[in-house]
């Protein structure tokens, strides 16, 4: 694809994780995985942790607002009448986890014990994460020109440091100057990148933002940040008219930073 100038304007990168700097598959096979394998036996182990019943009461929380959805697993109250009610009770929060992520849901509720989840599991080495072998190279050069580097990801600011902290890499944490989730917005709303630039002080004109996905290009353009879609192996494909219209690259490699910057 050759190399892509960045504008001359750009202080700031804006990093998609799923996709752009770690395979899809890594999500898809291995954290998710993860989760649905395990969750039964980690509720179990941590039940009596206050950090996990705070997990169920945020669950049973979701449940109840989620009772009109066709499917939707109910999450009983736990009345202390002994240990089988306790065995039917986190078989329920199973259910309702493996429905949630089933529909791919993103609920706050879910993605909180996903987090602590992936964090014993990170800490523990059951879990690396992933990372394409340009991404690392490519930060340290951007950041010895003077860009800010910034994460935006559905997962939580939680998973994401995880992921980066315990990564193939190793602890590479240093490398960010900040970390966003959908907290400060959707990814397919363009507000949510006008949100990002007023927190790390900057115009929108004044973000690139590498995403794999083009609606979220499409938002980030509407609010005048510059955008480029990253093309790796397992992502998505593009229609026609997604590749004649996005800037295109399929390695961070590809980036050439203007000698001002």
């Amino acid at each position: 694809m050759g190399l892509l100038p960045v504008p001359a304007e750009v202080r700031a990168i804006l990093l998609d994780i799923e996709g752009t700097t770690t395979p899809i598959a890594f999500v898809q096979e291995t954290l998710f995985p993860y989760i649905r394998d395990n969750v039964k036996d980690y509720l179990r182990a941590h039940w009596e942790e206050e950090e996990c019943q705070r997990d169920v009461r945020l669950l049973r929380k979701q449940a109840e607002e989620d009772s009109s959805l066709d499917g939707a697993v109910q999450i009983p109250l736990e009345s202390g009448s002994g240990e089988e009610e306790l065995e039917q009770l986190i078989q329920a929060l199973v259910d309702n986890v493996h429905w949630q992520m089933a529909l791919d849901r993103k609920t706050t509720a879910l993605k909180q014990l996903q987090g602590h989840m992936w964090r014993a599991a990170y800490a523990t080495g059951h879990i690396k994460g992933e990372l394409f072998e340009d991404v690392v190279p490519a930060i340290r050069k951007w950041r010895e020109a003077g860009m800010k580097i910034y994460i935006y990801s559905s997962g939580s600011v939680e998973a994401q440091k995880l992921l980066f902290g315990y990564s193939t890499e190793g602890d590479i944490l240093e490398l960010f100057d900040g970390h966003f989730d959908t907290k400060i917005g959707p990814k397919v709303e363009s507000e949510s990148y006008r949100r990002i630039a007023t927190s790390i002080g900057c115009a929108t004109n004044n973000i690139l933002f590498l995403t794999d996905v083009p609606r979220e290009a499409s938002a980030a353009e509407e609010a005048e940040a510059h955008v480029a879609v990253v093309t790796r192996p397992g992502n998505a494909g593009l229609t026609d008219d997604e590749k004649s219209y996005y800037s295109l690259i399929s390695s961070f490699s590809e980036l050439f930073l203007p000698s001002s910057t």
